[in-house]
């Protein structure tokens, strides 16, 4: 939404809430967050909202103008989008945490491994300091949570990947984004218990 530049109003709720889950369940039956809602029209996949916008404000540039970096751009979101699972298993988000040390799996080294590829491919083509030149894109957007997660778990970064990471951390759609979050509450679930 920040890219796209259009006001918005943002609503936060719990699943674990009866009443929010009540709520949620009568926008979307698979309660499937974020959720985009715009007048009579509802969309819950995050490429969906974010192609949605794009169409909205094509002037906002959220994917690349050249038609190389625009469908490199889309291909790199949705394989973030619909991949690296054992990265989200592995390394759940938690922006509270710090984890030095922590054990990768090999499955998630691999997720991490292609992940720098793409970013450092991206950058040498494009000349960063955001994955398609000087102007942040739906990628960085898509990408931004896998930078919390290396910073979470202390995984090392080295390459044009690390300058990304900083960009990304420093990016100021980011740290409000960090900040907030840093204001909701601490949820331990499975997953973040030492096992």
């Amino acid at each position: 939404m920040r890219l796209s530049g259009l006001p918005f109003h943002e609503e936060t709720a719990s699943p674990d809430d009866p009443v929010a889950r009540a709520e949620l369940l009568l926008q979307s039956s698979s309660i499937r967050l974020p959720m985009l809602i715009h007048g009579e029209i509802s969309i819950w996949d995050t490429l969906a909202i974010a192609e949605y916008l794009n169409e909205l404000r094509p002037d906002a540039r959220m994917l690349p103008e050249e038609p190389k970096a625009r469908a490199l751009c889309r291909a790199i979101s949705g394989e973030m989008h619909s991949g690296f699972s054992a990265l989200r298993n592995s390394l759940p988000m938690n922006l509270h945490a710090h984890r030095p040390g922590f054990k990768l799996w090999s499955a998630a080294r691999s997720d991490i491994d292609r992940i720098l590829e793409i970013w450092e491919e991206c950058l040498n083509e494009w000349g960063g300091p955001f994955l398609f030149g000087a102007r942040p894109s739906v990628a960085d957007a898509m990408y931004a949570p896998v930078v919390t997660r290396l910073q979470t778990y202390d995984v090392a970064v080295g390459g044009r990947s690390a300058g990304y990471c900083r960009t990304i951390l420093a990016w100021p759609e980011m740290v409000e984004w960090v900040a907030a979050a840093q204001e909701e509450p601490q949820e331990i679930t499975e997953l973040e218990l030492d096992f």
